[in-house]
């Protein structure tokens, strides 16, 4: 059976057709496939009837690319095809090459990437290098100076508060109807302390009057004295060992410009040290007032100062830069009564403190007897003349000189206005009494008086009266 294709071809021992014959016959015969019939059958099978079978060719090997045929047409530019694939460009490599070739836009993105690698790495080491010298990564170490450990010097504010702090007390007293803080400092080792009278007047009959040193101890105190007129008290600790006194300077010899130190418990507040100058002396102040009959008016020929003195400041100790006491702080000019306030809102630069030498006096005086005395002329003034200078004269109609008085033996009569004091101008009768009660009993004054359109210049020797007369 033929395992070729279903195409029926001759029969085995047919013979071809006599054209046919005549080719075969003519044929070359192949030396070199000795048997070979080149018009034989295919392998595929045999060619159908229609038409003979094509002869056999082999392919020639195919010439490089680009090799012009003889007889060719020139190479023509191959038309663009757009769904054509686009060709992948290599560039393969020469002898002297070790690596593969890059593209020259490659090259260039490299070199801009390193580029820009190399600036990122010295703008960050910039910035390493200043923040670890600012300390951003690591722990903040502040400079410090060691401070002195030595006593301060004499003379300076640490000094002077070195020296007399603990000689100043704060006082708490408690009445039945009121209370008040105050300031006070110690006079001697046996327990006496010079304070304001207007700090010791809530205790009254019956109040208490607590005494707290500069060390926090604590005590209890009496009243031994107190003068309204000139507003100094003196109050007395017992059963207190290691007091500490103060010295006591004199004020007849401070000027304005001098440096001086407060100090006094302001607002409670122990302890408080305050600085400024004597900006004034000789201010004739009077405080207080409160009471309808006047028994509380203080009259103060004053020291006045800028150190900041405060309610709480009462009662205690204005200094010199020799640590000594020149005043007792006893007023404030207030910014909104204005006037003169003993116990005030606050300060507005305006101190005002009562002079030692006057402070001394009265505070033997009060220690020795219990009660002070004052200088008088033996005048009453009318306090309702709006004139300038204090005028003798009495609201009631009755006599406005004393007989027997200084002032009867100086010759001064009623209706008489006093301009002067030792050539110190007098303004009102206020200042006429701060004048007269800055000195002594027996002291002798000149006093310059108005009369009848004359002025007239009388001599006075100071007379002496209990305290409230």
């Amino acid at each position: 059976m033929d395992k070729g294709n279903s195409v029926p071809g001759p029969q085995a021992g047919s013979q071809p057709p006599p054209d046919q014959q005549e080719q075969r016959d003519s044929a070359p015969v192949r030396e070199d496939h000795p048997g070979h019939d080149p018009y034989g059958t295919p392998p595929y099978g045999q060619p159908g009837p229609w038409a003979p079978a094509p002869p056999v060719q082999r392919p020639e090997p195919t010439p490089p690319a680009g090799t012009v045929l003889p007889g060719a047409p020139p190479p023509r530019s191959p038309r663009y095809d757009p769904w054509a694939p686009h060709p992948v460009w290599t560039v393969e490599p020469g002898p002297e090459d070790t690596e593969p070739r890059r593209l020259p836009g490659a090259r260039r993105l490299v070199a801009g990437a390193a580029l820009l690698a190399l600036l990122a790495g010295v703008l960050g080491g910039v910035i390493g290098v200043y923040l670890e010298r600012n300390g951003a990564f690591s722990d903040v170490h502040l400079s410090s100076t060691e401070g002195r450990d030595a006593p301060p010097e004499p003379g300076s504010i640490a000094g002077i508060a070195d020296a007399v702090l603990p000689a100043v007390v704060t006082l708490h007293v408690s009445g039945s109807d009121a209370g008040a803080t105050g300031t006070g400092f110690v006079l001697d080792d046996r327990g006496h302390i010079l304070t304001n009278a207007h700090v010791v007047r809530p205790a009254g009959e019956g109040g208490a009057i607590q005494v707290m040193f500069a060390s926090g101890e604590t005590a209890r105190a009496e009243v031994v004295g107190q003068d309204a007129g000139y507003d100094l008290a003196v109050v007395k600790v017992t059963g207190v060992t290691g007091l500490t006194p103060v010295e006591l300077g004199d004020s007849d010899t401070v000027r304005v410009g001098d440096p001086v130190v407060a100090i006094g418990a302001p607002f409670d507040l122990a302890g408080t040290v305050t600085s400024g100058i004597i900006s004034a002396t000789e201010r004739p102040i009077t405080a207080g007032g409160e009471e309808a009959d006047g028994s509380d008016i203080s009259y103060v020929n004053a020291l006045q100062t800028d150190a900041p003195i405060n309610p709480g400041n009462s009662g205690g100790p204005l200094v010199d830069l020799d640590g000594r006491v020149i005043g007792v702080n006893s007023a404030i000019r207030t910014g909104d009564s204005g006037g003169f306030d003993a116990g005030g809102s606050g300060s507005v630069g305006l101190g005002f403190a009562i002079p030692v030498n006057q402070a001394r006096d009265v505070a033997e005086q009060l220690i020795n007897t219990g009660r002070a005395t004052h200088p008088v002329i033996g005048v009453t003034l009318d306090t309702g003349y709006l004139g300038d200078g204090a005028r003798v004269g009495s609201s009631t109609g009755g006599t406005a000189v004393e007989p027997g008085s200084p002032a009867d033996a100086a010759g001064i009569r009623d209706g008489d206005v006093v301009t002067a004091v030792d050539g110190a101008r007098v303004r009102s009768a206020d200042e006429l009494i701060v004048r007269i009660r800055s000195h002594r009993p027996g002291d002798e004054l000149t006093l310059t008086v108005e009369r009848d359109g004359d002025e007239v210049t009388l001599e006075v020797t100071l007379g002496e009266a209990a305290g409230g007369e």
